[in-house]
């Protein structure tokens, strides 16, 4: 049998939680590796965590400035040397969604196929990890450096990923403070003909917070999954957050709906998380028709509202614990700021730019503590599949950065 080949029979064979000792053996026997582990990046993408029997128990690899680290962040293998030993550094990745790191360890430097056969191996690695996490805590813990309150344990699982990859997009999120998120959330679907997003921005604190979100997002996929208009999903979600809480909480949302073949994208603001595109270097915020959030009274009506995305356009979603975030002398972040933060990770993919903003607006505080959770999301449109017809929406309006200043 091929090499290749029986290495990822084994992963298949093996219980999900011993893919790391499956690896060990397998690139052990059929590679001459001597040393086989697997990163996990944490929640908040600052750390590699080894994955070991007993979680906890090593020490976490910083991100920044780290050989895994780099690979990591640039998706792309990187490689220490030690004598004559060398380690290489491979992405665990699917689908764009950066699962963390495989370090194996050589005796000697091998010929270049070598690293694509176990760069191989990395990619089937993640795609195992997934199935895995339905059946073993192993892997999401090591995904932690420190406890994560009730809520974001909540809020993580409720998640459909923190990156996506396709033909027509690139899509990347993320949330702070990564171990006590409370109220924010996003979540997208795509089919063959269709991508949703939703962005979420919950009122409260803590799991009560948690809880209002998990009904709105669980009400919303429940209503797409019945095939129904963006309008319509808006009014079922609507129903049974007020059924529930009788206008006592609720959610603010924005739904989009892009069709994958024109660039067409149907839209719902419910009082919504802030949209900014990226358009030929110039940051500007897209504004809707604000309508109620989700939940405020008994048989809201919604309105669909639409745009045309055009080839190469970044869209960045941004809530509100990060507009109204505070500085150390009380002043917002505000419209400026967010028109320079989208301007200066341009050069970033999807994938890295809601961290990079986020850590960018923790600088600005200083050090002073966030008073409310904070979520960012960046979707990149590559382009639609052609096909008769504009599919162009109804006008909005655009407001550019510099307009803000």
């Amino acid at each position: 049998m091929d090499r290749s080949l029986a290495v990822e029979r084994l992963l298949r064979d093996v219980p999900p939680h011993d893919l790391p000792g499956a690896l060990r053996s397998g690139l052990g026997e059929h590679f001459g590796a001597e040393a086989v582990e697997l990163l996990m990046a944490d929640y908040a993408l600052t750390e590699l965590c080894q994955v070991g029997e007993q979680p906890y128990t090593a020490e976490p690899i910083p991100v920044e400035s780290t050989t895994p680290g780099a690979a990591f962040l640039t998706q792309a293998a990187t490689f220490s040397r030690d004598g004559d030993r060398v380690t290489g550094y491979l992405p665990v990745s699917v689908r764009g969604d950066r699962l963390g790191v495989l370090a194996v360890t050589l005796p000697s430097e091998p010929e270049p196929p070598v690293w694509a056969e176990l760069q191989r191996f990395a990619e089937a690695v993640a795609h195992e990890l997934f199935v895995a996490d339905r059946d073993t805590d192993l892997y999401i813990q090591a995904r932690r450096s420190s406890r994560l309150t009730l809520a974001a344990e909540m809020q993580w699982q409720l998640l459909p990923g923190r990156a996506c990859t396709r033909a027509e997009f690139a899509l990347g999120g993320q949330l702070e403070p990564a171990y006590a998120i409370y109220g924010d959330c996003f979540d997208w679907s795509a089919s063959a003909r269709k991508l949703a997003v939703t962005l979420i921005n919950g009122m409260g604190e803590g799991s009560e917070a948690a809880l209002l979100t998990n009904l709105a997002v669980n009400a919303l996929r429940n209503a797409r999954r019945a095939g129904i208009p963006l309008d319509a999903q808006a009014e079922l979600a609507d129903q049974a957050l007020y059924a529930h809480y009788r206008g006592a909480e609720h959610v603010a949302a924005l739904l989009l709906e892009f069709d994958l073949r024109t660039g067409a994208v149907a839209v719902v603001d419910a009082g919504s998380p802030r949209l900014w595109r990226l358009r030929d270097g110039k940051a500007e915020r897209i504004l809707f028709d604000e309508q109620l959030p989700l939940g405020t009274f008994d048989g809201t009506i919604y309105v669909v509202e639409g745009f045309q995305a055009a080839d190469g356009d970044r869209f960045v979603f941004v809530s509100d614990g990060v507009y109204n975030a505070l500085g150390p002398h009380g002043e917002r972040y505000g419209d400026r700021e967010l028109a320079e933060a989208v301007t200066a990770t341009a050069e970033l993919p999807a994938a890295h730019v809601p961290g990079a903003m986020l850590r960018e607006l923790s600088t600005r505080r200083h050090g002073s503590q966030a008073e409310d959770d904070a979520m960012v999301v960046c979707l990149d449109w590559f382009g639609s599949t052609p096909l008769s017809g504009t599919g162009k929406g109804p006008a909005v309006t655009v407001r550019r950065a510099e307009e803000t200043r």
